[in-house]
């Protein structure tokens, strides 16, 4: 069984990466869903994956338990939040990459609530690459363009 120290670890940890991503999303105006969005769905999928796992130790030995199965839930449930996240205005669409970054802070939750910790790490490094850096680039093809 996990004690407290690392229940309160993986949920804080969850909170601080989810936090990170969503501090990007705010810092460019992206408040559809900003930092506490980002930060309540990492904290909520780390519990998920925290009661996913507690639920398999306390039951594994009476019952057929798949802690997977309320993961599998949580990917399917943030696909919903993200779609309220995307606009189409004409032929203009916004919302698409705060949609998957939310996504990913799901799985970056739950990869914090069952242990992986450089799963989670790696992949909120990589997503504040995508996000700070590509955006730069991203900004700079849409100026050759003249949108």
């Amino acid at each position: 069984m996990l004690t407290n120290t690392q229940i309160i670890f993986r949920l804080t940890l969850g909170a601080l990466l989810g936090g990170l991503v969503g501090f990007e999303r705010e810092k460019h105006n992206r408040r559809i869903a900003g930092f506490r969005t980002h930060i309540l769905v990492c904290v909520g999928s780390t519990l998920i994956m925290l009661t996913s796992i507690y639920m398999f130790e306390s039951y594994a030995q009476s019952v057929a338990v798949d802690p997977a199965r309320i993961a599998a839930g949580v990917v399917t449930g943030i696909g919903f939040l993200g779609a309220g996240t995307i606009i189409r205005s004409g032929t203009t669409v916004t919302g698409l990459t705060t949609a998957a970054s939310l996504w990913t802070v799901s799985g970056i939750g739950l990869a914090a609530g069952c242990g992986f910790y450089i799963a989670g790490y790696v992949t909120t490094a990589i997503v504040l690459l995508a996000l700070y850096v590509l955006r730069k680039f991203h900004m700079e093809e849409k100026k050759k363009e003249g949108v």
